[in-house]
């Protein structure tokens, strides 16, 4: 039944965001000023931590591979999407389909759990400062983000196992801009319900869990700082406000599709530009414009590129 002598469907057709051509234009002119952001803001990022060896602390480590997923998770789908948009040609392979929906899974399971170690890095270095070294060691952080890619890994790897052999004879249009997971089960040539509830209960576990433990070190870390400081309780509130906005924008669009009992509704694919465009440039606004180190790095940076130049 699941095998690739019943499958016929070569390629997809996306239908994309919107069939109105001005519309399109917006979407074109909006994604690659954005993604052009990503690109350069996120590369940057991780250059800066790389190079300045002030910044080669645990936080900024984490930080470097949160730029690094942004910069890759974005790339997967806005290139693809702004090419569609010029060219009006919205169709991509099935092998093509499949190796997206995988990467998508790998990456968005690995960003899930690095935020929530980077919340845990928050947590440490404010509710235990005298042993914040000692915690996190060089050794948990590289444990830590390579803990990260294992799980989101292996949660792509759980999924795809299950729905890499279904069978496909038709429809092949899939309503979004990209590969979704939900909307590739729904084509295939079988009651799809069992496979919807696997994928449901998979990604809603893993979305649900880690959003739930990002909230709880948020609230142990403001109950911690209200009890020191009375006065650094604001400062904390600005601070974790912020976080707290990036957590529910990128989680948010996630738990809606996983989670949400009507998949059809095609507002989804709407919010999945929240976590393509607008969640990368926010964790850049957030964790590096608002920090004074990083700008002070990225500042040397410039003036070491610049004065490199001026020698060459």
């Amino acid at each position: 039944m699941y095998g690739s002598n019943y499958s016929s469907v070569s390629e997809f057709v996306f239908l994309g965001l919107s069939t109105s051509r001005p519309v399109q234009h917006f979407l074109l002119a909006f994604s690659t000023v954005f993604y052009v952001i990503i690109v350069l803001g996120n590369f940057l990022v991780v250059l800066t931590v790389t190079f300045d060896p002030h910044l080669h602390s645990p936080m900024y480590f984490l930080l470097a591979n949160l730029s690094f997923i942004d910069l890759c998770f974005s790339t997967l789908t806005v290139p693809k999407m702004i090419s569609d948009l010029y060219s009006g040609h919205k169709t991509i392979s099935f092998q093509g389909c499949v190796t997206q929906i995988f990467i998508l899974h790998t990456l968005g399971g690995s960003e899930m759990v690095l935020l929530t170690a980077m919340a845990l890095d928050r947590y440490v270095a404010i509710c235990q400062p005298l042993h914040y070294l000692t915690i996190m060691s060089p050794r948990v952080c590289l444990l830590l983000v390579c803990g990260a890619w294992a799980i989101g890994l292996i949660h792509s790897v759980v999924q795809l196992a299950f729905v890499i052999h279904l069978p496909f004879c038709g429809p092949s249009e899939i309503d979004s801009f990209y590969c979704d997971l939900p909307r590739f089960i729904k084509l295939a040539c079988i009651d799809s319900y069992k496979m919807e509830f696997m994928v449901i209960a998979i990604s809603g576990f893993i979305s649900m869990g880690n959003f739930f433990l990002l909230i709880i070190s948020y609230v142990f870390i403001l109950v911690t700082v209200w009890k020191c400081s009375s006065g650094g309780l604001c400062k904390a509130l600005s601070t974790l406000s912020a976080h707290i906005t990036v957590v529910v924008l990128f989680f948010g669009p996630c738990i809606f599709v996983y989670m949400w009992p009507f998949p059809t509704v095609p507002v989804d694919k709407f919010l999945a530009i929240l976590d393509f465009l607008v969640t990368p440039i926010l964790n850049l606004a957030i964790y590096t414009l608002r920090n004074r180190d990083m700008k002070m790095a990225m500042r040397r940076l410039s003036s070491q590129l610049l004065s490199w130049r001026k020698v060459s």
